[in-house]
């Protein structure tokens, strides 16, 4: 069942009786599986008298939302006068309760209402109350912020939510923060809790070569969990059974799978790209999400309409291109909106126009944007075991770096992936044709079987970096735990944790080299070319070198593998006079081919997803291309040719196909931030038709047109003329 405005009675004087059918009371499916649109008006302390509720609530006709998350209580204060002496209330009208306020008016309009927490930090007075609640260094020192272990989230919070569900009937609760960090806390509450569950001493200070400390991270993420799932016990028991706490993940935190196990909304606080991010990565992000949920549940994603994503400018409005884009790639990758300003009063009345097109156009097409399951035959792996184990707080350029390279290649060359959590991988083992692991250094024994499983059936495998040197634990093994897929081996002990030099002028020497037989200038021992290249190399053929600028690690490699490339070690860049290779050639492996099992396997100790994500050299991307081609074979499901940068989602749902494409062109190229948009076409597109699938019309959904498609040897094929921002294909 849709949730609109018709499902609720005219509200005049019916606030209770809208709650109750909002909460899910009447026999409808629960709030959280049904409400797709969101709002969030982040109130500040003068809100309080200059809220204009009246024109609040047409806005939120005007964009058709359907829930709304509103500030209830903060680190400084409550929205309403709450009966805590310690929780302070608002300076400007400490009476109002405009958090019951807003939650009453929301709830005749027949909007769900989510209290927003932040449990991170208090108020003055709290220290002096309650010293033991917070955290202490180690030499005694009390630390920022309230413990994670300590009374005040087990004892304090419970009650703030337990007080707002009295007053007002919130349907859910969200916190954006106050789970603990990565210091050591050594509080008396800490030290107990640790002994007795661990039976040890809290680590002396964050050394990850100390096996306690690693117990003790693993003893911090599940009480993370814990607390997790005591705020689910304290809100559904005061509340009713779907007054539940959803809380919020960040792109690549650790514990994002087990949260989100035990969630039945999933919320992203990811507001916008940043000077590192780009609009592909959001589809992608929610991609990864829904990995883990299920592509039945609801997935939405804070969306800033004002400067978030170059320094904060809460009250200067986003160009709407920006904004737009950025709402309709989460939109493509699987995200429902939820639209997000800073105060209710702006003197930049712009961002005021922004969401309303695009949360309307969602609302039309909203059949074609939830429960549905992706196409794709590519999983690009993720492990937040090796973010954290193996990572050691190089996470970002040991772990992500590499996953964002190669997900960059595969937006480059067009190829449909799914991200794929690491543990996951087993129970859809059968939906994927090829597996990449970016630089997971970190795996576990299991881990290592399931993929050698995966090959040994068939699948096949890229693998990057030194995937599986390591163990769960982060720890060197003697060999790489995948060595006999890759038919490679470490011939010594395992090198420092490799993160290649941003400027090492370093290059790679492509196998067999052709440079004899092209057009150039010619030395008399120059090697004779040996035979064709391999498919991944093809495109290289006037080359015999490619930029690598990393470093790699002498390997032993397995007589039935073909090495591709090796290794040129740096050499100077100036003066230019001693720009000359000082050593030209090592039989260090860069890219080593072969199969395993039934599978085929390309294993990449040269870097060059990470390199991709730093230098963007296109032929990096190319190479990476053409090993995701050679892997898959012919298990694309579909193809698209036309100039441009474009991201191509592809689900199924019952029997039509939606395609969903998001023009990046000109706004998606790291030059932040976009104002205007730059129109593409013709593209022409093939898509492979499943069974159930007959394709007898086409509809594009935001051009508002109807084709007739072509089906020729088990595919449709169309074109689509021009494509401005975005287009979504519906197929059958």
């Amino acid at each position: 069942m849709t949730f609109t405005r018709g499902n609720f009675l005219d509200a005049t004087g019916a606030a209770v009786l809208d709650a109750a059918v909002a909460s899910g009371q009447s026999g409808a499916a629960p709030w959280y599986a049904r409400c797709y649109r969101w709002a969030q008006i982040n109130t500040s302390e003068k809100d309080v008298v200059q809220y204009d509720l009246p024109w609040w609530r047409e806005q939120w006709k005007r964009t058709a939302v359907q829930g709304l998350f509103v500030n209830a209580a903060g680190t400084e204060f409550t929205q309403y006068p709450s009966k805590f002496p310690l929780q302070r209330r608002n300076r400007f009208l400490p009476d109002r309760d405009l958090f019951g306020e807003i939650t009453e008016a929301a709830h005749r309009d027949g909007l769900v209402v989510v209290a927003r927490m932040d449990s991170s930090g208090v108020g003055e007075g709290f220290f002096q109350a309650h010293p033991d609640w917070f955290t202490r260094t180690r030499d005694g020192q009390p630390g920022n912020g309230p413990c994670i272990n300590s009374p005040y989230r087990e004892e304090y919070v419970p009650g703030l939510y337990r007080e707002i569900i009295e007053r007002s009937r919130p349907e859910g609760f969200m916190d954006n923060g106050g789970f603990g960090g990565a210091a050591i806390c050594y509080c008396e509450n800490c030290a107990r809790r640790f002994r007795d569950q661990i039976g040890k001493t809290l680590p002396n200070s964050a050394d990850w070569n100390d096996p306690v400390y690693r117990e003790w991270v693993r003893w911090g993420q599940a009480r993370q969990l814990e607390i997790w799932d005591l705020n689910n016990r304290v809100t559904k028991a005061a509340g009713g059974p779907n007054c539940v706490y959803v809380g919020l993940v960040r792109k690549f935190q650790a514990n994002t799978r087990a949260i989100a196990k035990r969630s039945p909304l999933l919320l992203a606080d990811s507001q916008s790209r940043n000077d590192e991010g780009s609009f592909r990565e959001n589809a992608d992000e929610a991609r990864y999400m829904h990995s883990l949920v299920g592509w039945n549940s609801v997935v939405s994603q804070s969306m800033a309409l004002y400067h978030h994503s170059h320094g904060y400018f809460r009250f200067a409005s986003d160009p709407p291109a920006e904004a737009r884009m950025y709402m309709l790639s989460g939109m493509a990758g699987g995200f429902q909106p939820w639209y997000h300003h800073i105060g209710a009063y702006g003197e930049d009345r712009r961002m005021y126009h922004t969401a309303e097109p695009v949360m309307l156009w969602h609302k039309k097409n909203e059949r074609y944007l939830v429960n549905r399951t992706p196409v794709a035959t590519v999983g690009v792996v993720r492990s937040e075991l090796s973010s954290v184990f193996y990572g050691r707080g190089a996470a970002p350029q040991l772990m992500q770096m590499p996953y964002r390279g190669m997900v960059r290649a595969l937006f480059r060359t067009r190829i449909p992936y799914l991200p794929v959590h690491i543990d996951d991988i087993e129970p859809q083992a059968d939906r994927f044709a090829v597996l990449v692991l970016p630089n997971i250094g970190g795996m576990s024994d299991e881990q290592c079987a399931v993929i050698r499983r995966f090959v040994e059936r068939g699948g096949s495998l890229i693998a990057t970096g030194v995937t599986s040197l390591y163990d769960a634990d982060g720890e060197p093994r003697a060999d790489f735990g995948l060595a006999p897929v890759f038919g490679a081996h470490l011939p010594g002990p395992a090198p420092d944790r490799m993160v290649s030099p941003e400027t090492l002028h370093s290059y790679l020497r492509l196998r067999p080299e052709l440079r004899a037989s092209v057009f150039g200038p010619h030395v008399s021992d120059v090697p004779r070319e040996s035979g064709p290249r391999h498919p991944a190399l093809a495109g290289f053929d006037e080359t015999d070198l490619l930029a690598f600028g990393g470093s790699l690690t002498a390997l032993r490699v397995d007589p039935d593998r073909i090495v591709l490339c090796t290794f040129v070690p740096p050499f100077p860049t100036y003066p230019p006079e001693t720009a000359w290779m000082r050593q030209e050639r090592t039989d260090i492996p860069g890219l080593i081919v072969g199969s395993y099992g039934k599978g085929k396997v390309a294993f990449l100790p040269a870097d060059l997803d990470r390199r991709y994500m730093l230098d963007t050299l296109p032929d990096h991307g190319r190479l990476l291309g053409n090993l995701l081609r050679w892997t898959a074979g012919d298990n694309i499901p579909f193809t698209l040719e036309g100039s441009g940068y474009i991201g191509a989602y592809l689900y199924r749902q019952e029997n039509r196909l939606i395609l969903h494409l998001v023009n990046g062109t000109g706004t998606d190229n790291g030059e932040q931030i976009s104002d205007e948009y730059f129109p593409i076409g013709p593209l022409k597109i093939r898509v492979r038709l499943p069974d159930g699938v007959k394709a007898q019309s086409l509809k594009f959904q935001v051009s508002e047109r109807v084709a007739r498609p072509r089906v020729s040897q088990g595919s449709v094929e169309f074109q689509v003329p021009r494509l401005i921002d975005h287009e979504l294909v519906v197929i059958e």
